[in-house]
């Protein structure tokens, strides 16, 4: 790189906080509370499609546990929707049969692989709820208080699939890497897609 292109990057200004078209206020949240509502119906429909396949294997309890909670998860997004008025996702139908069509895929696959589609959902999840935490203002407290807790919640999902993969024996192979690849694009797809839809 040449000294003038260097000087020209080190120059330029800084990213501003907020850019053109970048939603504000109730609206900011709004989206927030649409894309997690979204989220939540996906991740109810992913361990209903799991149990589906895997309901008489040792992991059935575990995947109900986590079923359980992400459709108390989802109670509160449906509330919230109501009470603020958010518009829900218009692609509600397409979360629901994608949530199940890759949990029971994924279960079809084996125990191993419905685990770590686990992992690989709760991983990006974990990082999306992080960033609506660093974004929300102290005006909202209840709702930065609810993300706090469904991103805890989402990180013990994760670990418990971990622990199930490593007391099986689980290593990670190529194949494994390559589903977790495309479950963790297809999931920023889905949020970038219920953001705005």
């Amino acid at each position: 790189m040449t000294v003038e292109i260097k000087a020209a990057f080190e120059k330029r200004p800084a990213r501003p906080a907020t850019l053109p078209g970048d939603l504000q206020g109730p609206a900011k949240v709004g989206r927030m509370i649409r894309v997690d509502q979204a989220g939540e119906l996906g991740a109810a429909e992913i361990y209903r499609g799991q149990l589906a396949v895997l309901g008489d294997r040792p992991c059935a309890p575990l995947l109900a546990e986590m079923a359980a909670q992400e459709g108390e998860h989802l109670a509160v997004f449906d509330e919230m929707v109501a009470a603020r008025g958010v518009r829900p996702t218009a692609l509600s139908p397409v979360w629901r049969a994608a949530g199940f069509a890759l949990g029971a895929g994924s279960a079809l696959l084996g125990e191993r692989a419905a685990m770590a589609t686990t992992v690989a959902v709760e991983e990006v999840i974990e990082t999306h709820y992080q960033r609506q935490l660093d974004a929300l203002g102290e005006d909202e407290m209840e709702l930065r208080a609810v993300i706090g807790q469904f991103r805890d919640d989402e990180i013990k999902h994760r670990n418990v699939a971990q622990e199930y993969n490593a007391e099986t024996g689980a290593d990670d192979t190529h194949a494994y890497e390559i589903l977790s690849r495309s479950v963790k694009a297809g999931t920023r797809l889905a949020i970038w897609l219920a953001e705005r839809i």
